[in-house]
């Protein structure tokens, strides 16, 4: 085994979106060819990330490099990074000893948690995005769940930050999980309150109301999860939600069947 180590320098404020970069394209492209990642670091002034990746030889490791060049996620990174501008200062590699053993070992998370919003104006159109890494298809903006949010807090920042707009939240319609992916997807229903509409860079390169019917959904929504739990939202059956703390126990919010919260 040989052992890679990558290091980058970046601008603290860019963690969260090199995060972001790292587990939409870094992490499953390598993954994709074999590679494995033994572990990932963020120093305590979260300027400094280290990534060691594990590989069988030099050999397994040029060519998971060379196949990783010619994929399609490669080219959906380069044109991602040409939107986002500077994702890191500098970066460097080296690779360790074959004998030496990895410090750690990284397990990719068993469930990422995620939450869409159905959200109407008062003419009862629907808010639909397009995103840059979906661009066949129209879908409700939504996005993952950050540690320490709760589900209500991640709607409510995910439809600010992509869409521009601010909404009071009616219930949960639906829960999806995707298998494959290890996502699950809480989906709201909510209504427009204010907020100019506007595209999120490097996210949404639309945003807008329309009207949206069982009739005219397979024009606008192409991806049949997306259809399926939007579908769901159009005619809800409200389910009820709960966020707290433990020791001590903290009820922070609750909704009940059918029950209208902000």
């Amino acid at each position: 085994m040989i052992y890679r180590r990558k290091t980058y320098k970046i601008n603290p404020e860019k963690l969260d979106t090199f995060n972001h970069f790292f587990h939409t394209y870094l992490y499953p492209n390598q993954l994709n060819y074999g590679a494995t990642l033994v572990g990932r670091w963020v120093n305590e002034t979260k300027d400094e990330i280290v990534a060691i990746w594990e590989y069988t030889d030099m050999e397994h490791y040029e060519a998971i490099e060379k196949q990783i060049r010619n994929s399609e996620l490669h080219k959906q990174a380069q044109e991602t990074r040409k939107a986002i501008g500077e994702l890191y200062i500098e970066s460097k590699q080296d690779f360790l000893s074959s004998t030496a053993p990895p410090p750690a070992s990284y397990h990719d998370p068993k469930h990422i948690m995620s939450v869409s919003g159905y959200i109407t104006n008062q003419a009862g159109e629907v808010l639909l995005v397009r995103n840059y890494h979906r661009a066949d298809t129209l879908e409700m903006p939504g996005g993952q769940v950050e540690v320490g949010e709760t589900l209500e807090e991640a709607i409510h920042r995910e439809i600010l930050e992509e869409t521009g707009a601010i909404v009071r939240l009616v219930g949960i319609t639906g829960i999806y999980q995707n298998v494959t992916r290890g996502v699950t997807c809480v989906v709201f229903r909510g209504e427009y309150q204010s907020g100019e509409l506007r595209t999120a860079e490097s996210e949404t390169s639309e945003v807008y109301f329309t009207e949206l019917t069982k009739e005219n959904i397979d024009q606008l929504i192409t991806r049949e999860q997306f259809k399926t739990r939007t579908l769901d939202a159009m005619d809800a059956n409200y389910l009820p939600y709960e966020a707290f703390k433990v020791r001590p126990y903290e009820l922070l919010s609750r909704s009940d069947v059918k029950k209208e919260y902000s």
